[in-house]
């Protein structure tokens, strides 16, 4: 969801008042207008989301695991997962634990990707000389390995370098990683401007 919508003020107001009242003082401590139109964005898309299930964000009870992933304890079965970025939010929902990322690509981030990315991870983003398609894996790792943290439930409390992504050209071949003996299904998107990534666990 592009939060340009949100920039009328009206339209601001409608979605504002249909927001339950955690959601509604969360948005109102962000400084930034535009911090607050993203956070805004984000419950509407839970709000919609929860509607397939006949429930309404307002009327939930939202809590947070023990590393800071939002869930339902009325509802076990409902997971979903938020992020949001510059100007777009993004919302997912399944039966099963699951994450997304949403990322601006603003720049390519060489020292980050070289700190935190396993070994593998940093060669394949830095096999090409061209910046641009450095700054295309940059964010396509990126946002992998937030939807994968997500979905674990963990954070950044799991080292970003103790899970790997593998490829093979530009193709998606393999999630490593002995955080759990379960599958994880993963799905990327690119938008223009933005790469966004979803995990979901399925065994």
């Amino acid at each position: 969801m592009n939060t340009e919508i949100l920039a009328d003020s009206a339209t601001y107001a409608r979605y504002y008042n249909e927001m339950s009242a955690a959601r509604r003082e969360k948005i109102s401590r962000l400084c930034q207008e535009k911090d607050r139109m993203l956070s805004l964005a984000a419950g509407i898309l839970l709000d919609r989301g929860l509607q397939t299930y006949g429930l309404r964000e307002a009327d939930v009870r939202i809590a947070y695991g023990a590393y800071g992933k939002p869930y339902l304890p009325d509802f076990p079965d409902i997971h979903f997962s938020l992020s949001h970025s510059h100007e777009m939010a993004m919302a997912v929902f399944a039966d099963a634990p699951i994450g997304c990322d949403i990322e601006y690509q603003k720049r390519l981030n060489e020292k980050l990707a070289r700190r935190f990315f396993c070994p593998s991870e940093y060669a394949w983003m830095m096999q090409s000389e061209d910046l641009e398609v450095q700054k295309r894996r940059f964010y396509r790792l990126w946002t992998l390995k937030e939807s994968f943290l997500k979905a674990t439930g963990m954070g950044l409390h799991l080292p970003l370098d103790s899970f790997c992504f593998t490829f093979e050209g530009e193709d998606l071949c393999s999630l490593r990683q002995q955080y759990d003996d379960a599958e994880y299904a993963l799905e990327e998107y690119s938008l223009e401007g933005y790469r966004a990534a979803v995990c979901l666990k399925w065994g």
